[in-house]
């Protein structure tokens, strides 16, 4: 399993919706509005890296409101 945290910044005014709408998706663990320079942060998980991939740009990138996103893989080391 492939786990990310992905950071978004979106429209003004909008990450209370893109946060409801991204929490969701299948495979989104968590997704909540915060402060800051981002404001949505979500937890997302998949089998592969390449299934990521795929979740983040055909299902999360599409949502309305989204204006950029930065995707961290959970390494343990």
């Amino acid at each position: 399993m492939v786990q990310a945290y992905i950071l978004i910044q979106t429209e003004v005014g909008k990450a209370s919706t893109v946060a409801e709408v991204i929490g969701k998706i299948p495979g989104v663990v968590l997704a909540e509005d915060v402060t800051g320079p981002y404001d949505v942060i979500v937890r997302a998980q998949a089998e592969t890296v390449d299934a990521l991939g795929r979740l983040v740009v055909a299902k999360v990138q599409q949502v309305e409101g989204i204006t950029r996103t930065l995707t961290c893989p959970v390494v343990h080391l």
